[in-house]
């Protein structure tokens, strides 16, 4: 519930609860990005500005569940998957609905901080060896080579390790190879012809989880604090809000005066 402050009341984080506080793998990476953001968000009920939806990303990845599925149930891997070279097959788990669900996921109680961490999986391989192998998709359009060298998809490599912890602690023998698939969007065409084509992939990533439950402790440590983090000076919601915090505007009538103060 979000009051007409647009302050939130709800899954805010109690120092004094004894019940396990909730705590998505999103907004674990939101602290890795920005602590104070983060403590405002969880703490305070203060969120970022929302983006828009991205529904386009959100159908390409329900489409590729459905294409995926229709291997799982015939336990054969995906033509995708053998092009690759990847020998294994998309895993059949009673269970796989509930770890997709955005506000189920997979999920695990970190007990020094009483923090249950979760997060919804797009798939699970199995190998020949039984390892699970986490798997995710990415939607984009461009006319480069598809990797995970920039700066920004560092947050999906950090997503795929927190994935992969969670597994861990649930029981579950799981593989440090995960594998981003990847549609790409042609825009190298003469037409639309009311129609999108992608060209699918498959890049593996060496994920490294040593630094997830250090990073959870972390955020707790921030959030049992009853002063939030200082701004951070890289993130560019902070460095908004501290460049408007100084800035005055004359709102009476018909007047455009606006004014820094240099502090």
């Amino acid at each position: 519930m979000t009051n007409q402050a647009g302050i939130r009341s709800r899954n805010l984080f109690d120092p004094k609860a004894t019940q396990p506080f909730r705590l998505s793998r999103s907004k674990l990476e939101l602290f890795t990005q920005c602590p104070r953001c983060f403590y405002l968000d969880r703490r305070l009920g203060i969120n970022r500005p929302s983006m828009p939806p991205f529904t386009l990303n959100s159908a390409v990845d329900t489409l590729l569940k459905k294409e995926f599925d229709i291997h799982r149930a015939k336990n054969k891997a995906h033509p995708l998957m053998e092009f690759y070279g990847i020998d294994a097959t998309p895993y059949n788990h009673p269970d796989l609905d509930v770890w997709r669900n955005t506000f189920k996921g997979l999920e695990t109680l970190h007990r020094p901080t009483n923090l249950l961490i979760f997060g919804a999986i797009d798939d699970i391989w199995q190998a020949p060896n039984d390892d699970l192998i986490i798997v995710d998709y990415k939607s984009t359009s461009t006319l480069k080579k598809i990797d995970l060298n920039d700066q920004w998809k560092q947050a999906y490599k950090r997503q795929m390790e927190i994935y992969q912890w969670i597994a861990r602690q649930m029981g579950m023998k799981v593989s440090n190879t995960g594998y981003f698939v990847y549609a790409n969007c042609d825009t190298d065409r003469k037409a639309f012809d009311a129609k999108l084509e992608f060209d699918l992939s498959i890049l593996p990533y060496q994920g490294d989880d040593g630094w997830v439950e250090a990073t959870i402790t972390a955020a707790h440590q921030a959030l049992i604090h009853d002063l939030a983090p200082s701004p951070n000076q890289l993130c560019e919601y902070c460095v908004f809000i501290d460049n408007a915090s100084q800035v005055t505007i004359d709102q009476t009538p018909g007047s455009t005066s606006i004014q820094k103060q240099l502090f």
